[in-house]
């Protein structure tokens, strides 16, 4: 059997020869470490094709749908689009131009003869990290499949196959991890660096069926799909789609909760909860109820959530390895040189069955504590109701540099209370605002080392983004909620 160095050699030369020879750029000197213009300046996309790949994508659904963009013009806009965005951070794994190409030939050949769509997602491209078969039965146009970090088990993106993605505001910083979620850093951590919005589901709600993953077998804290995408309206679209196509007759773990419009109107709702700086004042401003959330037990959620998945994954990972020879990466540092104390491989070999029994205990000890106080902030809210939803951060940090993504409690803690949670982007780090403030106390020694390693240059564009959480297959509803925040913030910035 060829080596794993063998294999990953094969793989990347096969990939090189998918991109077409007329998309290949010259890239730009590797001390410009903001790259997110260059695609629309480069000069390779048309002006059509850079309309068309900044469209909200529910305006996108309405133009494929009424014929007036095609879906061979707009995956091949996305395309061009996608594989610039390879060449300068490196984000690809798969490339299957001609496969698309023809699927979204066919959908415009469907459309041209009945007058009807395929789906609620006809013709619009989408990127994957795993096949999801669901999505092409609504429509949808698979075009590439992205990178991941080895094992899944990163906030960062680097393999030993395709190497490290890098972040297009600042290629020094870290891009986060992939588009499933089992930590919060999965999904919530490219959206939080990368200027995306998105929400994590809970278990069950969107289809998992057939996806390769880590810690399979793992059923305690589960991992889940959501989408990632540059427009809320994206979020919503994805959805509805999925959750109408009734993905429980398919996989036997997919949640039988129909798609709630009342639950997306918000009806019977009118507060949006706990914001920060600019979300807190603008939610003010539009007549939104604020208080202080007061979190309980987050830092016992976290050790309790990484315990579950501990308990066999250096198992898993050294089987998976071992099967080629593969070594199992240690840290995301670029030079190994330095030792670092990285919390996402486990220090020790496993735990016994019963003493995985009594982790899972205890966080179902938890997920009752948080619920009751959830509930009990109906005695602050003035309405006689709980609060609709949590605004809070999505890591005590914006994109750090490489390596240094070392802290994912702040997302994390949702996975254990299985709450869904969308990542939204509200500004961007400004050497000249976010200036480094004297402290003379902290919460313990990772605060005062995050706060040590703060540099307004390091971090300089670098998008810092919120989440905000609902409740337990409240989908629908952190969705509009994240769509009022949004509308809030634009009101106030106009």
């Amino acid at each position: 059997m060829p080596s794993w160095s063998q294999l990953a050699a094969d793989k990347k030369q096969r990939q090189q020869k998918e991109i077409p020879h007329d998309w290949l750029i010259a890239a730009p000197h590797e001390t410009t470490l903001n790259v997110t213009g260059f695609p629309e300046t480069y000069g390779l996309l048309t002006p059509q094709e850079i309309e068309i790949t900044n469209t909200d994508v529910d305006v996108l659904l309405k133009k494929l749908a009424s014929a007036e963009w095609s879906s061979v013009a707009v995956t091949t806009a996305f395309y061009k689009r996608a594989i610039i965005a390879q060449q300068l951070v490196n984000c690809l794994t798969e490339i299957f131009v001609e496969r698309a190409l023809a699927r979204a030939a066919e959908l415009d050949e469907a459309l041209k003869k009945t007058g009807k769509v395929v789906g609620p997602l006809h013709g619009l491209p989408i990127s994957l990290k795993d096949q999801l078969y669901i999505l092409e039965e609504c429509g949808a146009v698979p075009f590439v499949r992205t990178n991941v970090p080895q094992t899944l088990m990163w906030p960062e993106t680097f393999n030993n196959i395709f190497g490290r993605t890098t972040n297009p505001y600042n290629s020094l910083a870290d891009s986060g991890g992939v588009g499933s979620d089992i930590g919060g850093y999965l999904c919530a951590d490219p959206c939080r660096v990368m200027w995306l919005v998105r929400i994590k589901t809970v278990y069950g709600r969107v289809p998992y069926g057939g996806a390769l993953n880590s810690l399979e077998g793992q059923d305690s804290v589960l991992s889940v799909f959501g989408p990632m995408t540059s427009s809320i309206s994206g979020l919503k679209a994805f959805m509805e789609a999925v959750i109408k196509a009734k993905p429980w007759l398919k996989d036997p773990l997919a949640v039988r909760k129909k798609w709630d419009e009342d639950e997306y109107q918000l009806k019977d709702r009118d507060n949006v909860t706990r914001a920060l700086q600019e979300v807190e004042a603008a939610l003010r401003k539009a007549n939104h109820d604020v208080i202080e959330w007061k979190p309980i037990k987050h830092r016992e959620l976290g050790d309790i959530t990484r315990a579950i998945w501990n308990a066999g994954s250096t198992e898993d990972f050294t089987v998976t390895a071992s099967r080629t020879g593969e070594p199992v990466i240690s840290t995301m540092l670029p030079d190994n040189g330095e030792a670092i104390t990285d919390p996402f491989r486990s220090r020790r070999g496993g735990i016994t069955a019963y003493q995985l029994w009594q982790v899972q205990k205890t966080k179902s000890d938890l997920r009752t504590q948080y619920l009751e106080h959830w509930n009990k902030t109906a005695e602050e809210t003035g309405t006689g109701r709980p609060v609709d939803a949590i605004i809070c951060p999505a890591a005590p940090y914006a994109a750090p540099p490489h390596g240094r993504n070392l802290y994912t409690n702040y997302t994390t803690v949702w996975n254990g209370l299985d709450y869904p949670a969308s990542v939204f982007p509200v500004t961007t780090v400004d050497p000249a605002l976010d200036l480094k403030k004297a402290r003379e106390s902290f919460v313990d020694d990772f605060d005062q080392r995050n706060h040590e390693s703060y540099d307004p240059e390091v971090f300089k564009n670098a998008p810092v983004c919120l989440q905000l959480v609902g409740r337990t297959l409240e989908e629908e509803g952190v969705i509009a909620m994240t769509e009022i925040v949004d509308a809030a913030l634009k009101a106030v910035k106009a």
